[in-house]
């Protein structure tokens, strides 16, 4: 068998450090935010106040994560207000869900 070499070119781009710095900042972000649910969890006692606490958390976990990796912090406002909007009625919704679920006990029939 005959062996031919063929100089092979191979395109390397070079990493974005703008980008990957802007992970790190994300992935440093998220870390921090998580750190401060561990030491609530640890350090309280379950209450309604550590509840709200971790609701909140998450709540800003989530939306940091939607604008960050979905890219929502860079649309439109249009867009944005489209998305929130309708958040906030579902979450009233499950509010007033929970609290007429607390009620039922009340009830007379």
């Amino acid at each position: 068998m005959a062996s031919h070499s063929e100089d092979v070119v191979v395109n390397v781009i070079p990493p974005d450090k703008a980008k990957i710095a802007k992970l790190w900042k994300t992935a440093g972000i998220l870390l921090a935010i998580t750190i401060v649910e561990f030491i609530i969890a640890f350090l309280f006692d379950a209450g309604a106040a550590k509840t709200t606490v971790f609701i909140l958390l998450t709540i800003v976990k989530a939306a940091y994560i939607v604008g960050e990796f979905m890219h929502l912090r860079y649309e439109a406002k249009v867009l944005l207000w489209s998305i929130l909007i309708p958040l906030v009625f579902v979450v009233w919704m499950l509010v007033a869900f929970l609290y007429e679920g607390t009620q039922i006990g009340t009830v007379r029939f």
